[in-house]
């Protein structure tokens, strides 16, 4: 590729200090062999959870810490996810991307208080939004002063638990930023199609990997575990973190 890949990996949810550092391990390893620079991501508090009795992480304050002892002992980058708009400038002073989860991708506030931190913002497209519509989310982060913006696919909803990935919103949103991802384990989701928790299916991953490449995709996102079916959150999706380094070299090479 003649630039960088953009790769995000990590689990989906703060669940132990032992995790991160187990999949951080990892993902510097992957670095040194690759010459990657794989995003360290996992998030302090999955507020949209399909149940309220779900496992939501330990926190702002207690994830935050968790996640700068990780760039400090590994230097890899962070990113995490906001969902209100005081949480931003907390963030900020840790993590050097913040994402803008795909059910808040329109909310004004939250990404006018994202991109004033003067990080990278990464606004995940809506589920219910195509590509082209993301240039509005991307005018207001850079109204705002945002100095980059990412923007990222997911997938589409198509009611009865389960999401369609239109590979064309990809070129459409290039047409918008210059760095497009693509979220490959959220994409085979199953929203709330598991008795009250998403389910999905991991065997399809590298597929969407691949199939992001043809369409141009300059970056990609995985949620990886080393045991993902014991995994607190997005158990049925993530990947299997022994997977992730065959995957990400087929897509650099």
């Amino acid at each position: 590729m003649s630039q960088k890949a953009t790769i995000i990996a990590g689990p989906c949810v703060i669940e132990s200090a032992e995790l991160l550092d187990t999949v951080a391990r990892k993902l510097v390893e992957i670095n040194g062999k690759l010459g990657t620079d794989i995003i360290f991501k996992a998030s302090f508090d999955k507020a949209n959870r399909t149940s309220i009795h779900s496992f939501r992480g330990p926190g702002l304050e207690r994830g935050l810490q968790m996640l700068a002892d990780v760039k400090e002992k590994y230097g890899l980058r962070l990113l995490t996810d906001i969902h209100e708009s005081w949480q931003a400038q907390p963030v900020g002073e840790v993590c050097d991307v913040l994402q803008i989860p795909a059910f808040l991708c329109r909310q004004t506030d939250l990404l006018v208080a994202a991109a004033k931190t003067g990080h990278i913002v990464n606004i995940k497209k809506a589920q219910f939004l195509s590509g082209r519509d993301m240039r509005y989310p991307v005018e207001k982060a850079r109204e705002a002063g945002a100095r980059e913006v990412w923007l990222t696919e997911r997938g589409n909803m198509m009611g009865y638990n389960n999401l369609v990935v239109d590979f064309r919103n990809i070129p459409d949103m290039m047409e918008i930023v210059p760095t497009v991802v693509m979220d490959c384990t959220h994409s085979v989701q199953r929203p709330g199609g598991s008795d009250g928790k998403t389910g999905g299916d991991r065997r399809y991953v590298p597929q969407m990997a691949l199939a992001a490449k043809a369409f141009g995709a300059t970056g990609w996102f995985f949620e990886v575990h080393p045991d993902p079916d014991r995994g607190l959150s997005d158990a049925a999706n993530m990947l299997e973190l022994d997977k992730l380094e065959g995957l990400v070299k087929e897509l650099i090479k």
